[in-house]
């Protein structure tokens, strides 16, 4: 399976960490935040990873380029600076041949997160990996879903709808690869396409009954939007990392010490 990480911007609310070095190449406990995710990525056997590039590309191919033991490589969007995440979309359109998994580039996660997903009785074309806490913040992509339906998802949904959130990653069979790269061309092709984020698209594509849900299950991930966040996604992976048995740490440092064959 492919993996695309959305990782073209800059995270200026991380500064003074991200003023020279795109948000994906920060380090957390000793490894940047890509480096985490291509880890999570390899431990569910995903075979080729594209990284989506803008901000400090030259340093993410740096990164990649020093990465072992799985298909790495990078695509650049040229205009980064003047469009947001559905532009991202929009360069990496041609990659986008299911299966694929469509990932935020600020968002960690557990080996069994992914797992989870990547194990799920998937009925719908597209399913969103979700989460359910207490409350949700202006801040969350929140999410509306029937059961493993979903029916809306953003920022800016009512309260008494909301039942969950995106955690920002997401599976594509043929069918909702292909409905997803339609609306993303319709929308980029729209006046405010620039502005827009990608889960517009999936948004309208859940209208159409092609978009469901798949619960976390108490398994761990983490989002770095802001340094609260960077700060307390450092102490999540630490206790990650504590829960991990010996064997399974060596193990998991030999694969990515290996050349890809």
């Amino acid at each position: 399976m492919k993996a695309i990480i959305l990782s073209a911007g800059q995270g200026r609310r991380l500064m003074p960490l991200t003023a020279n070095t795109p948000k994906c190449c920060v380090m957390l406990n000793g490894k940047t935040l890509l480096e985490h995710q291509v880890e999570s990525l390899a431990a569910n056997g995903v075979s080729e990873i594209v990284v989506v590039t803008g901000f400090g590309h030259q340093v993410v191919e740096d990164i990649v380029s020093g990465i072992q033991g799985v298909s790495i490589r990078t695509l650049y969007n040229p205009f980064y600076a003047l469009s947001d995440n559905l532009g991202t979309s929009w360069v990496a359109r041609n990659e986008m041949q299911a299966p694929f998994l469509l990932v935020n580039g600020d968002t960690l996660f557990e080996p069994a997160t992914l797992a989870g997903l990547l194990l799920a009785d998937r009925s719908y074309p597209i399913t969103l990996a979700t989460d359910r806490k207490a409350h949700y913040d202006a801040d969350d992509m929140k999410i509306s879903a029937d059961g493993e339906r979903l029916q809306r998802v953003g920022k800016k949904l009512k309260a008494e709808i909301v039942n969950g959130e995106s955690i920002g990653m997401m599976v594509f069979d043929q069918a909702g690869a292909d409905a997803f790269v339609a609306r993303v061309e319709a929308l980029m092709a729209g006046t405010d396409g620039l502005v827009r984020w990608y889960l517009s698209a999936i948004d309208e594509l859940a209208a159409d009954g092609i978009v469901g849900i798949s619960s976390i299950n108490g398994t761990g991930w983490c989002e770095v939007d802001d340094l609260a966040d960077f700060a307390q996604a450092g102490k999540t992976i630490a206790s990650w990392e504590a829960s991990k048995p010996a064997t399974q740490l060596s193990n998991h440092a030999k694969t990515m010490r290996v050349n890809a064959v």
